[in-house]
């Protein structure tokens, strides 16, 4: 590593006002069910200009939530990308509805509209009751043509924004906030360190409708309703008020609240989202810039951006062609690990896992783009601290790592070193 700091793919930022958030809420009365909460919702609401943020304690329990308060159940479909993490998939499973995965555009890594379309088409007897796109690495998916074919369908659209808080597309002339939207009936939103907003652990949904963020917050809480009663003879007192220490259950719900400490570390952290997209745009240019310089003939390609978009940056991908360059992933990988730069691959394709093998089989001519893709995607390290010798760094690893060097066998003779393709 010549000395060098190690590059990770991603990592959080804790600055010294995100401690002493945290401090004054180890000093308070409250480390859960206080204030923090309902005072950070209020916030991300704002931020993306929804009615209603219902947090809760990881994105993948905003997935599951999403799909209880919609209702879904055995006998139902959703449809969604293979390119994502399995939680993206298993909310679905939560409540026992069957998983479909439409394919993706491998220069995007985006769910494919013309592929869902085809997905809708064929549910003559309207079984899917749901799509979840992805706004995958940071970039907001199609979803003006998502929604359309969900409307006609009678299916909700459920957007996965885990990547993508802060960003924006553009429909009809007029811009719109992931989350904050016409094209969606609820957007999904994780905390996770890597996260563009760090709270160890965290995740939320937003929405404009009333009584899905009456039924999130039901689902978050056991189940426990403390208001509208069905037992009115234990819930009131004689005068007919509500005795203090009553409640019910009304759900089958789960434990999946947010904690004041992870609410206000989320509070200090949202302050700073602005800068953080900025920066994450400034070095994803830069990427694009030195890409351009260094790497001949499509050989190294940043994803597509689409018109329109302001992209969030989570990750920053490219497509390799490992295989023109003689050499594999795994190796690049290696090599650059050795020189202090680390790298990942978003992601394998959910429909592969053994699991959805069993569950979902999916014919692999349906997947082409999603198969194409993933052969080629390589994740560079994307947060806000990189400096531009960082980045330059990062790229001539690259470079480096994708030349094939010859090694030396017991007899001397001189091979090229492993050109099986990942």
């Amino acid at each position: 590593m010549h000395g060098e700091s190690f590059l990770p793919y991603g990592k959080q930022n804790v600055t010294e006002d995100d401690i002493q958030a945290v401090i004054e809420v180890l000093k308070s009365e409250w480390l859960t069910q206080g204030p923090a909460v309902p005072e950070f919702e209020e916030s991300l609401a704002d931020c993306q200009g929804s009615l209603h943020a219902v947090a809760c304690s990881s994105g993948t329990a905003a997935l599951h939530l999403a799909m209880l308060a919609l209702g879904l159940k055995e006998g139902d479909a959703v449809v969604t990308t293979p390119n994502s993490f399995v939680a993206t998939a298993n909310c679905a499973r939560y409540v026992g509805a069957k998983v479909i995965f439409a394919d993706i555009n491998p220069s995007t890594g985006l769910i494919d509209p013309k592929s869902v379309a085809r997905l809708l088409e064929k549910d003559t007897e309207r079984n899917i009751k749901a799509i979840i796109p992805v706004h995958f690495a940071g970039q907001p998916a199609d979803l003006p043509a998502i929604h359309a074919l969900a409307k006609r369908h009678g299916a909700w659209v459920v957007d996965d924004a885990c990547h993508a808080i802060g960003a924006t597309y553009e429909s009809n002339g007029q811009s719109y906030h992931v989350g904050g939207n016409p094209h969606s009936d609820l957007t999904v939103f994780s905390f996770h360190p890597v996260k563009h907003i760090a709270m160890g652990e965290g995740g939320a949904v937003v929405t404009d409708h009333d009584e899905l963020a009456e039924r999130l917050r039901l689902f978050r809480n056991h189940g426990i309703d403390r208001c509208d009663f069905i037992n009115t003879d234990m819930a009131l007192s004689p005068d007919g008020i509500p005795n203090p220490w009553y409640y019910e259950m009304g759900e089958l719900g789960f434990n999946f609240r947010l904690t004041d400490l992870q609410a206000t570390l989320g509070l200090s952290q949202l302050k700073r989202l602005g800068n953080s997209l900025q920066r994450r745009r400034e070095i994803a240019e830069t990427y694009r810039r030195l890409i351009a310089q260094k790497f001949i003939q499509d050989e190294v390609i940043p994803l597509t951006l689409r018109p329109g978009v302001n992209h969030a940056y989570h990750l920053y991908v490219v497509r390799v062609d490992f295989s023109r360059c003689g050499v594999s992933r795994a190796v690049v990988m290696n090599r650059m690990r050795a020189n202090g730069v680390g790298t990942q691959v978003h992601y394998i394709p959910v429909h592969l896992q053994p699991y959805y093998r069993r569950v979902s089989p999916t014919d692999p001519w349906d997947m082409q783009g999603t198969e194409a893709y993933y052969s080629t995607a390589l994740s560079l390290p994307m947060y806000p601290e990189l400096t531009e010798a960082d980045i330059e760094r990062v790229v001539n690893e690259l470079s480096q790592a994708l030349r094939v060097q010859p090694v030396e066998t017991a007899s001397g003779e001189k091979v090229k070193e492993d050109k099986q393709v990942s």
